[in-house]
Protein backbone atom coordinates (compact mmCIF):
# COMPACT_ATOMS: atom_id res chain seq x y z
CA UNK A 1 0.00 0.00 0.00
CA UNK A 2 1.06 3.28 -0.83
CA UNK A 3 0.95 6.61 1.89
CA UNK A 4 1.35 10.21 1.15
CA UNK A 5 2.23 12.68 3.69
CA UNK A 6 1.61 16.06 2.81
CA UNK A 7 0.57 19.50 4.63
CA UNK A 8 3.30 20.06 7.58
CA UNK A 9 6.91 21.52 7.74
CA UNK A 10 9.36 18.72 6.44
CA UNK A 11 12.71 17.96 7.25
CA UNK A 12 14.35 15.98 5.42
CA UNK A 13 18.32 16.95 7.13
CA UNK A 14 19.73 17.00 3.21
CA UNK A 15 18.86 19.97 0.17
CA UNK A 16 15.72 19.43 -0.30
CA UNK A 17 12.59 20.95 0.53
CA UNK A 18 9.67 18.40 -0.36
CA UNK A 19 5.73 19.00 -0.09
CA UNK A 20 4.85 15.79 0.26
CA UNK A 21 6.21 12.29 0.43
CA UNK A 22 4.90 9.18 -1.29
CA UNK A 23 6.12 5.74 0.55
CA UNK A 24 5.52 2.52 -0.73
CA UNK A 25 6.70 -0.69 0.63
CA UNK A 26 8.67 0.42 3.77
CA UNK A 27 10.42 2.92 1.77
CA UNK A 28 10.55 5.97 0.41
CA UNK A 29 9.64 6.28 -3.15
CA UNK A 30 9.59 10.06 -4.34
CA UNK A 31 9.92 13.62 -2.52
CA UNK A 32 8.20 16.39 -4.68
CA UNK A 33 5.75 19.04 -4.45
CA UNK A 34 1.99 18.53 -3.89
CA UNK A 35 0.79 17.77 -7.77
CA UNK A 36 3.81 15.85 -8.04
CA UNK A 37 3.17 13.18 -5.23
CA UNK A 38 -0.45 12.96 -5.60
CA UNK A 39 -0.48 12.19 -9.12
CA UNK A 40 1.04 8.55 -7.71
CA UNK A 41 -1.76 8.17 -5.19
CA UNK A 42 -5.05 4.69 -6.07
CA UNK A 43 -7.61 3.67 -4.72
CA UNK A 44 -5.30 2.28 -2.00
CA UNK A 45 -3.53 5.06 -0.95
CA UNK A 46 -3.38 6.45 2.27
CA UNK A 47 -3.44 10.14 2.82
CA UNK A 48 -1.72 11.59 6.26
CA UNK A 49 -2.64 15.33 6.43
CA UNK A 50 0.03 16.51 8.86
CA UNK A 51 -1.95 19.62 9.55
CA UNK A 52 0.96 21.85 9.70
CA UNK A 53 2.91 19.74 12.01
CA UNK A 54 6.81 18.69 11.59
CA UNK A 55 7.74 15.20 10.24
CA UNK A 56 11.60 14.58 10.22
CA UNK A 57 13.37 11.54 9.83
CA UNK A 58 12.90 9.33 13.38
CA UNK A 59 15.46 9.36 16.56
CA UNK A 60 18.22 6.77 16.36
CA UNK A 61 19.77 5.78 19.79
CA UNK A 62 23.65 6.34 19.56
CA UNK A 63 24.44 4.18 22.88
CA UNK A 64 21.44 2.99 25.84
CA UNK A 65 21.10 -0.18 27.13
CA UNK A 66 17.82 -1.93 26.38
CA UNK A 67 17.78 -4.69 28.55
CA UNK A 68 18.18 -2.54 31.43
CA UNK A 69 15.58 -0.36 30.76
CA UNK A 70 13.68 -3.18 30.49
CA UNK A 71 14.56 -4.59 34.13
CA UNK A 72 14.44 -1.44 35.26
CA UNK A 73 10.63 -1.91 35.00
CA UNK A 74 10.74 -4.35 37.32
CA UNK A 75 12.61 -2.40 40.25
CA UNK A 76 11.67 0.14 42.30
CA UNK A 77 13.14 3.66 41.29
CA UNK A 78 14.81 5.91 43.82
CA UNK A 79 15.12 8.61 41.26
CA UNK A 80 13.61 11.36 43.53
CA UNK A 81 14.26 10.53 46.92
CA UNK A 82 16.56 13.41 48.62
CA UNK A 83 17.18 12.02 52.15
CA UNK A 84 18.37 8.29 53.70
CA UNK A 85 14.60 8.16 55.23
CA UNK A 86 12.78 8.86 52.28
CA UNK A 87 14.89 5.61 50.63
CA UNK A 88 13.90 3.21 53.50
CA UNK A 89 10.32 4.51 53.28
CA UNK A 90 10.46 3.43 49.75
CA UNK A 91 11.90 0.23 50.09
CA UNK A 92 9.46 -0.36 53.19
CA UNK A 93 6.76 0.31 51.23
CA UNK A 94 7.76 -1.73 47.88
CA UNK A 95 8.19 -5.06 49.56
CA UNK A 96 4.44 -4.72 51.17
CA UNK A 97 2.66 -3.49 48.06
CA UNK A 98 4.55 -5.95 45.88
CA UNK A 99 4.11 -8.33 48.17
CA UNK A 100 7.55 -9.85 48.61
CA UNK A 101 8.01 -12.31 50.82
CA UNK A 102 11.09 -12.92 53.17
CA UNK A 103 14.30 -13.52 51.76
CA UNK A 104 13.67 -12.94 48.17
CA UNK A 105 15.69 -10.16 46.41
CA UNK A 106 14.74 -6.91 46.28
CA UNK A 107 16.20 -4.26 43.58
CA UNK A 108 16.50 -0.54 43.33
CA UNK A 109 17.70 1.94 41.17
CA UNK A 110 18.43 5.13 40.29
CA UNK A 111 19.93 6.48 43.32
CA UNK A 112 21.79 9.30 43.21
CA UNK A 113 24.29 9.59 46.56
CA UNK A 114 24.63 13.58 44.98
CA UNK A 115 21.30 14.30 45.84
CA UNK A 116 21.83 13.23 49.54
CA UNK A 117 22.37 16.08 51.98
CA UNK A 118 25.57 14.73 53.00
CA UNK A 119 26.70 13.53 49.34
CA UNK A 120 27.00 10.06 50.58
CA UNK A 121 26.54 6.76 49.75
CA UNK A 122 23.86 4.91 51.70
CA UNK A 123 25.64 1.90 53.65
CA UNK A 124 24.50 -1.90 54.41
CA UNK A 125 23.32 -0.67 58.36
CA UNK A 126 20.73 2.08 56.99
CA UNK A 127 19.15 -0.47 54.44
CA UNK A 128 19.42 -3.44 57.47
CA UNK A 129 17.39 -1.50 59.44
CA UNK A 130 14.45 -1.62 58.04
CA UNK A 131 15.00 -4.79 55.94
CA UNK A 132 17.19 -7.44 57.80
CA UNK A 133 15.45 -10.87 56.25
CA UNK A 134 15.76 -9.66 52.23
CA UNK A 135 18.95 -9.73 50.12
CA UNK A 136 18.92 -6.24 48.97
CA UNK A 137 20.51 -4.45 46.23
CA UNK A 138 20.17 -0.48 45.72
CA UNK A 139 21.99 0.32 42.00
CA UNK A 140 23.53 4.16 41.86
CA UNK A 141 22.05 6.26 38.85
CA UNK A 142 25.78 5.96 36.68
CA UNK A 143 24.72 2.15 36.97
CA UNK A 144 28.72 1.71 38.16
CA UNK A 145 28.19 1.62 41.52
CA UNK A 146 25.65 0.00 44.22
CA UNK A 147 24.94 -1.29 48.05
CA UNK A 148 24.42 -3.94 49.07
CA UNK A 149 22.81 -4.98 52.90
CA UNK A 150 24.42 -7.66 54.70
CA UNK A 151 22.22 -10.53 53.28
CA UNK A 152 22.85 -9.39 49.76
CA UNK A 153 26.65 -9.77 50.53
CA UNK A 154 26.04 -13.02 52.09
CA UNK A 155 23.79 -14.48 49.51
CA UNK A 156 26.59 -13.70 47.30
CA UNK A 157 29.33 -14.96 48.89
CA UNK A 158 30.93 -11.43 50.11
CA UNK A 159 33.22 -11.32 52.85
CA UNK A 160 35.35 -9.17 54.66
CA UNK A 161 38.34 -11.30 53.15
CA UNK A 162 36.62 -11.05 49.41
CA UNK A 163 38.84 -9.03 47.99
CA UNK A 164 38.67 -6.14 45.38
CA UNK A 165 38.89 -7.04 41.73
CA UNK A 166 41.39 -5.10 39.30
CA UNK A 167 38.87 -2.31 38.06
CA UNK A 168 36.57 -2.55 41.08
CA UNK A 169 36.33 -1.93 45.05
CA UNK A 170 34.30 -3.42 47.62
CA UNK A 171 34.27 -0.80 50.10
CA UNK A 172 35.19 -1.33 53.88
CA UNK A 173 35.62 0.69 57.13
CA UNK A 174 38.80 -1.17 58.67
CA UNK A 175 37.71 -4.77 58.46
CA UNK A 176 34.08 -4.25 58.11
CA UNK A 177 31.76 -4.41 54.89
CA UNK A 178 30.06 -0.70 54.21
CA UNK A 179 27.80 -2.63 51.73
CA UNK A 180 29.18 0.10 49.17
CA UNK A 181 30.83 -1.87 45.63
CA UNK A 182 31.58 0.13 42.64
CA UNK A 183 32.34 -0.50 38.85
CA UNK A 184 34.20 -4.49 37.79
CA UNK A 185 32.79 -5.62 41.29
CA UNK A 186 29.76 -4.14 41.20
CA UNK A 187 29.17 -5.50 37.48
CA UNK A 188 29.91 -8.81 38.41
CA UNK A 189 28.23 -9.45 41.29
CA UNK A 190 24.83 -7.73 39.85
CA UNK A 191 25.08 -10.27 37.39
CA UNK A 192 24.81 -13.07 40.29
CA UNK A 193 21.32 -11.35 41.25
CA UNK A 194 18.79 -13.93 40.38
CA UNK A 195 16.31 -12.97 37.67
CA UNK A 196 12.26 -12.51 37.70
CA UNK A 197 10.31 -14.83 35.59
CA UNK A 198 11.34 -14.86 32.09
CA UNK A 199 7.07 -13.52 31.56
CA UNK A 200 7.72 -10.94 33.23
CA UNK A 201 10.64 -10.17 31.79
CA UNK A 202 8.89 -10.48 28.14
CA UNK A 203 6.42 -8.05 29.53
CA UNK A 204 9.17 -5.33 30.30
CA UNK A 205 10.79 -5.72 27.24
CA UNK A 206 7.77 -4.49 25.43
CA UNK A 207 7.17 -1.69 28.16
CA UNK A 208 10.50 -0.60 27.21
CA UNK A 209 10.05 -0.51 23.75
CA UNK A 210 6.65 1.43 23.75
CA UNK A 211 9.05 4.30 26.15
CA UNK A 212 11.74 4.17 23.44
CA UNK A 213 9.28 4.53 20.52
CA UNK A 214 7.49 7.03 22.81
CA UNK A 215 10.35 9.55 22.26
CA UNK A 216 10.58 9.28 18.24
CA UNK A 217 13.03 6.34 18.62
CA UNK A 218 13.09 3.59 15.91
CA UNK A 219 16.81 2.43 16.23
CA UNK A 220 18.03 1.55 19.35
CA UNK A 221 21.31 0.10 21.68
CA UNK A 222 21.65 -2.80 23.77
CA UNK A 223 25.09 -1.67 25.08
CA UNK A 224 26.44 -4.28 27.29
CA UNK A 225 24.93 -7.69 26.00
CA UNK A 226 26.76 -10.73 27.93
CA UNK A 227 26.17 -14.58 27.71
CA UNK A 228 23.26 -14.45 30.56
CA UNK A 229 21.18 -12.27 27.85
CA UNK A 230 20.70 -15.40 24.89
CA UNK A 231 18.04 -16.79 26.28
CA UNK A 232 16.00 -13.46 26.70
CA UNK A 233 16.99 -12.36 23.41
CA UNK A 234 16.01 -16.16 21.56
CA UNK A 235 12.59 -15.49 23.54
CA UNK A 236 12.58 -12.27 22.37
CA UNK A 237 12.90 -13.70 18.65
CA UNK A 238 10.67 -16.43 19.50
CA UNK A 239 7.52 -14.30 20.50
CA UNK A 240 8.37 -12.15 17.39
CA UNK A 241 8.63 -9.12 20.22
CA UNK A 242 10.20 -6.23 18.45
CA UNK A 243 8.99 -4.24 16.10
CA UNK A 244 11.93 -1.20 16.35
CA UNK A 245 15.47 -2.03 15.39
CA UNK A 246 18.05 -3.75 18.23
CA UNK A 247 22.18 -3.11 17.65
CA UNK A 248 23.68 -4.94 20.26
CA UNK A 249 27.16 -5.27 21.49
CA UNK A 250 28.56 -7.89 23.38
CA UNK A 251 30.86 -8.57 26.11
CA UNK A 252 33.92 -9.96 24.52
CA UNK A 253 34.28 -12.19 27.38
CA UNK A 254 30.98 -13.68 26.02
CA UNK A 255 31.62 -13.23 22.32
CA UNK A 256 31.84 -16.65 21.22
CA UNK A 257 28.80 -17.82 23.00
CA UNK A 258 26.29 -15.33 21.64
CA UNK A 259 27.78 -15.49 18.55
CA UNK A 260 27.26 -18.71 18.23
CA UNK A 261 23.81 -18.42 19.07
CA UNK A 262 22.80 -15.50 16.70
CA UNK A 263 24.75 -16.41 13.85
CA UNK A 264 22.10 -14.87 11.40
CA UNK A 265 22.50 -11.78 13.29
CA UNK A 266 26.26 -10.71 13.00
CA UNK A 267 26.49 -6.79 11.37
CA UNK A 268 23.34 -7.92 9.71
CA UNK A 269 19.53 -7.33 10.85
CA UNK A 270 17.56 -10.51 11.47
CA UNK A 271 14.41 -10.61 13.50
CA UNK A 272 14.98 -7.02 14.34
CA UNK A 273 18.23 -7.77 15.95
CA UNK A 274 21.87 -7.11 14.77
CA UNK A 275 25.05 -7.77 16.21
CA UNK A 276 26.94 -4.31 15.92
CA UNK A 277 30.30 -5.53 17.44
CA UNK A 278 32.05 -5.32 21.09
CA UNK A 279 31.78 -3.61 23.90
CA UNK A 280 34.38 -2.18 27.17
CA UNK A 281 35.01 -0.57 29.32
CA UNK A 282 37.99 1.89 30.64
CA UNK A 283 36.48 4.14 33.52
CA UNK A 284 33.56 4.67 35.54
CA UNK A 285 31.40 8.06 36.31
CA UNK A 286 32.54 11.54 36.87
CA UNK A 287 29.41 11.82 38.98
CA UNK A 288 30.63 9.46 41.13
CA UNK A 289 34.31 10.49 40.69
CA UNK A 290 35.34 7.13 39.21
CA UNK A 291 36.21 8.31 35.83
CA UNK A 292 39.80 7.93 35.03
CA UNK A 293 41.44 11.45 34.71
CA UNK A 294 44.69 12.81 33.58
CA UNK A 295 45.22 15.42 36.60
CA UNK A 296 43.66 14.92 40.31
CA UNK A 297 39.76 15.64 41.02
CA UNK A 298 38.77 18.85 42.26
CA UNK A 299 40.51 19.26 45.97
CA UNK A 300 42.09 15.70 45.97
CA UNK A 301 45.94 15.37 45.11
CA UNK A 302 46.50 12.73 44.00
CA UNK A 303 43.41 10.87 43.57
CA UNK A 304 42.42 10.97 39.79
CA UNK A 305 40.02 8.15 39.29
CA UNK A 306 41.13 4.49 37.89
CA UNK A 307 41.42 2.52 34.97
CA UNK A 308 39.30 -0.78 34.76
CA UNK A 309 41.55 -2.27 31.65
CA UNK A 310 45.09 -2.44 30.95
CA UNK A 311 46.49 -1.17 27.82
CA UNK A 312 47.40 -4.39 26.92
CA UNK A 313 43.91 -5.51 27.17
CA UNK A 314 42.53 -2.92 25.41
CA UNK A 315 45.08 -3.40 22.30
CA UNK A 316 44.13 -6.92 22.48
CA UNK A 317 40.11 -6.03 22.27
CA UNK A 318 41.69 -4.19 18.98
CA UNK A 319 43.03 -6.76 17.47
CA UNK A 320 40.25 -8.66 18.22
CA UNK A 321 38.04 -6.05 16.19
CA UNK A 322 39.76 -5.91 13.51
CA UNK A 323 40.37 -9.85 13.03
CA UNK A 324 36.62 -10.14 12.81
CA UNK A 325 35.68 -7.25 11.05
CA UNK A 326 33.95 -5.82 13.72
CA UNK A 327 33.19 -2.43 15.70
CA UNK A 328 34.31 -1.66 18.82
CA UNK A 329 32.73 0.68 21.44
CA UNK A 330 34.93 1.68 24.74
CA UNK A 331 33.34 3.53 27.27
CA UNK A 332 35.57 6.34 27.94
CA UNK A 333 34.21 9.22 30.68
CA UNK A 334 37.79 10.89 32.05
CA UNK A 335 40.06 11.92 29.54
CA UNK A 336 43.04 9.63 30.74
CA UNK A 337 40.36 6.63 29.52
CA UNK A 338 40.29 8.82 26.34
CA UNK A 339 43.87 8.85 26.30
CA UNK A 340 44.41 4.92 26.78
CA UNK A 341 41.87 4.51 23.72
CA UNK A 342 43.59 6.94 21.49
CA UNK A 343 46.84 4.92 21.93
CA UNK A 344 44.98 1.43 21.55
CA UNK A 345 43.42 2.73 18.55
CA UNK A 346 46.15 3.97 16.77
CA UNK A 347 47.90 1.05 16.70
CA UNK A 348 45.54 -0.22 14.38
CA UNK A 349 44.87 0.96 10.69
CA UNK A 350 42.49 -1.90 10.21
CA UNK A 351 40.18 -0.59 13.40
CA UNK A 352 40.23 2.70 12.24
CA UNK A 353 38.54 1.89 9.37
CA UNK A 354 35.89 0.22 11.28
CA UNK A 355 34.19 3.47 12.57
CA UNK A 356 35.33 3.12 16.60
CA UNK A 357 32.74 4.31 19.13
CA UNK A 358 33.86 6.43 22.22
CA UNK A 359 30.88 6.51 24.31
CA UNK A 360 30.31 9.64 26.68
CA UNK A 361 33.63 11.28 26.23
CA UNK A 362 32.18 13.43 29.07
CA UNK A 363 36.23 15.02 29.24
CA UNK A 364 37.39 14.62 26.39
CA UNK A 365 40.11 16.97 25.62
CA UNK A 366 40.67 19.56 23.38
CA UNK A 367 43.71 18.93 22.71
CA UNK A 368 42.76 15.72 22.16
CA UNK A 369 40.08 15.98 19.10
CA UNK A 370 42.89 16.15 16.69
CA UNK A 371 44.19 12.72 16.70
CA UNK A 372 40.25 11.51 17.45
CA UNK A 373 39.62 12.82 14.11
CA UNK A 374 42.85 11.07 12.85
CA UNK A 375 42.05 7.89 13.87
CA UNK A 376 38.57 7.93 12.57
CA UNK A 377 37.29 7.97 16.37
CA UNK A 378 33.71 8.37 16.95
CA UNK A 379 32.84 10.59 20.27
CA UNK A 380 28.96 9.78 21.42
CA UNK A 381 28.85 12.21 23.88
CA UNK A 382 26.21 12.25 27.13
CA UNK A 383 25.79 15.74 26.59
CA UNK A 384 22.80 15.72 29.03
CA UNK A 385 25.13 15.86 31.44
CA UNK A 386 25.72 19.75 31.28
CA UNK A 387 22.18 19.86 32.87
CA UNK A 388 21.78 16.81 34.99
CA UNK A 389 25.17 17.11 36.54
CA UNK A 390 27.18 19.88 35.13
CA UNK A 391 26.84 21.31 38.82
CA UNK A 392 28.59 18.09 40.56
CA UNK A 393 31.31 18.63 38.08
CA UNK A 394 31.89 21.89 38.40
CA UNK A 395 32.68 20.52 41.89
CA UNK A 396 34.32 17.57 41.39
CA UNK A 397 36.60 19.10 38.93
CA UNK A 398 36.45 23.23 39.10
CA UNK A 399 35.57 25.69 36.38
CA UNK A 400 37.81 25.24 33.30
CA UNK A 401 37.17 20.78 33.09
CA UNK A 402 33.81 20.91 34.30
CA UNK A 403 32.44 23.73 31.49
CA UNK A 404 33.99 21.99 28.94
CA UNK A 405 32.55 18.78 29.30
CA UNK A 406 30.89 17.18 25.87
CA UNK A 407 32.65 19.53 24.04
CA UNK A 408 30.29 19.15 21.10
CA UNK A 409 31.02 23.05 19.80
CA UNK A 410 35.03 22.24 19.35
CA UNK A 411 34.44 19.11 18.02
CA UNK A 412 32.40 20.37 15.18
CA UNK A 413 35.18 23.02 14.26
CA UNK A 414 37.94 20.28 14.35
CA UNK A 415 35.34 18.24 11.61
CA UNK A 416 34.75 15.27 13.66
CA UNK A 417 31.82 13.97 13.20
CA UNK A 418 29.77 12.63 16.84
CA UNK A 419 26.72 11.69 18.16
CA UNK A 420 24.24 11.92 21.21
CA UNK A 421 23.15 9.45 23.60
CA UNK A 422 21.26 9.25 26.80
CA UNK A 423 22.52 6.05 28.88
CA UNK A 424 19.48 4.88 29.18
CA UNK A 425 18.20 3.76 31.91
CA UNK A 426 20.55 6.35 33.59
CA UNK A 427 17.75 8.95 31.94
CA UNK A 428 15.23 8.71 29.91
CA UNK A 429 15.87 8.66 26.23
CA UNK A 430 14.57 12.25 25.80
CA UNK A 431 15.85 13.42 22.38
CA UNK A 432 14.58 16.50 22.52
CA UNK A 433 15.71 17.14 25.50
CA UNK A 434 18.81 16.11 24.55
CA UNK A 435 19.00 18.61 21.50
CA UNK A 436 17.76 21.30 23.86
CA UNK A 437 20.96 20.36 25.91
CA UNK A 438 23.49 20.97 23.32
CA UNK A 439 22.05 23.76 22.07
CA UNK A 440 21.82 25.61 25.50
CA UNK A 441 24.45 23.68 28.01
CA UNK A 442 22.66 25.19 31.20
CA UNK A 443 22.97 23.55 34.59
CA UNK A 444 20.39 22.74 37.19
CA UNK A 445 20.94 25.60 38.70
CA UNK A 446 21.10 27.61 35.28
CA UNK A 447 24.61 28.04 35.49
CA UNK A 448 25.73 28.19 31.68
CA UNK A 449 29.15 26.08 30.43
CA UNK A 450 31.18 26.94 27.93
CA UNK A 451 29.34 28.54 25.24
CA UNK A 452 31.58 27.85 22.58
CA UNK A 453 30.47 24.44 23.33
CA UNK A 454 27.07 25.41 21.88
CA UNK A 455 25.64 23.93 18.88
CA UNK A 456 23.02 24.55 16.58
CA UNK A 457 19.48 23.11 16.45
CA UNK A 458 19.93 21.75 13.44
CA UNK A 459 23.48 19.84 14.48
CA UNK A 460 22.08 18.72 17.43
CA UNK A 461 19.69 17.12 15.55
CA UNK A 462 21.86 15.22 12.55
CA UNK A 463 23.58 14.11 16.32
CA UNK A 464 20.69 11.63 17.18
CA UNK A 465 19.55 10.76 13.52
CA UNK A 466 22.08 10.91 10.54
CA UNK A 467 25.12 10.94 12.08
CA UNK A 468 24.02 8.21 14.59
CA UNK A 469 23.35 6.04 11.09
CA UNK A 470 26.62 7.03 10.11
CA UNK A 471 27.70 5.59 13.06
CA UNK A 472 25.86 2.09 12.95
CA UNK A 473 27.00 1.53 9.09
CA UNK A 474 23.35 2.63 8.52
CA UNK A 475 23.81 5.86 6.68
CA UNK A 476 22.35 4.41 3.31
CA UNK A 477 18.67 3.08 4.79
CA UNK A 478 18.69 5.37 7.84
CA UNK A 479 18.91 9.11 9.19
CA UNK A 480 17.74 11.79 6.22
CA UNK A 481 14.38 11.42 4.32
CA UNK A 482 16.04 10.53 0.73
CA UNK A 483 14.51 8.23 -2.25
CA UNK A 484 14.98 4.41 -1.52
CA UNK A 485 15.81 4.97 2.55
CA UNK A 486 13.57 3.15 4.93
CA UNK A 487 10.15 5.71 6.01
CA UNK A 488 11.37 6.07 9.27
CA UNK A 489 9.66 8.90 10.43
CA UNK A 490 8.61 10.64 14.01
CA UNK A 491 6.14 13.23 13.87
CA UNK A 492 6.23 16.38 16.17
CA UNK A 493 3.67 19.07 17.24
CA UNK A 494 6.16 21.56 16.53
CA UNK A 495 9.17 22.49 14.77
CA UNK A 496 12.09 22.31 16.31
CA UNK A 497 14.62 24.76 13.95
CA UNK A 498 11.64 27.20 14.57
CA UNK A 499 10.69 27.40 17.84
CA UNK A 500 13.07 29.50 20.94
CA UNK A 501 15.94 27.76 21.82
CA UNK A 502 14.26 27.25 25.31
CA UNK A 503 10.72 25.32 24.13
CA UNK A 504 12.66 22.68 22.27
CA UNK A 505 12.38 20.30 25.53
CA UNK A 506 8.60 20.71 25.58
CA UNK A 507 7.64 19.53 22.00
CA UNK A 508 5.74 16.91 21.95
CA UNK A 509 6.29 13.28 19.58
CA UNK A 510 2.81 13.02 17.87
CA UNK A 511 3.72 9.71 15.87
CA UNK A 512 6.47 7.39 15.58
CA UNK A 513 6.49 5.87 11.73
CA UNK A 514 8.70 2.45 11.01
CA UNK A 515 8.99 1.74 7.53
CA UNK A 516 5.88 3.38 6.55
CA UNK A 517 4.08 1.73 9.59
CA UNK A 518 2.51 3.75 12.65
CA UNK A 519 3.98 2.02 15.75
CA UNK A 520 3.06 4.85 18.30
CA UNK A 521 1.07 7.40 18.40
CA UNK A 522 0.07 9.64 21.15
Amino acid sequence: MKTIFYHGDIITLTQEKPEAILVEKGKIQKLGNKEEIFAHQDKDTRIVDLQGKTLMPSFMDAHSHFSSVANNLLQLSLIDCTSIQEIQQKLVKYKESEQIKDAEWIIANQYDHNRLPNQKHITKQEIDEILPNNPVVIQHQSGHCGVFNQAGLSALGITSDTPSPEGGKIGKEGNELTGYVEENAFLSYLKKVPLPTIEKIIKAYQKAQEIYLSYGITTVQEGFMVKEMVPLFQELIRQNVLSLDLVAYVDIPSAKEIEEAFVDHIKKYSHRIKIGGYKIFLDGSPQARTAWMRKAYQGEEEYSGYSTMKIEEVENAVKLAAKTQMQLLAHCNGDKACEQYIEAISTSTEIQKLRPVMIHAQLLGLDQLRLVKQYGIIPSFFVAHTYYWGDVHLKNFGEDRARAISPAGSSLAEGVLFTFHQDSPVIEPNMLETIWCAVQRKTKEGIELAKEERISVLEAIKAVTCNVAYQYGEEKQKGTIEVGKLADFVILDRNPLTVDLDQIKTIQVLETIKEGKTLWHK
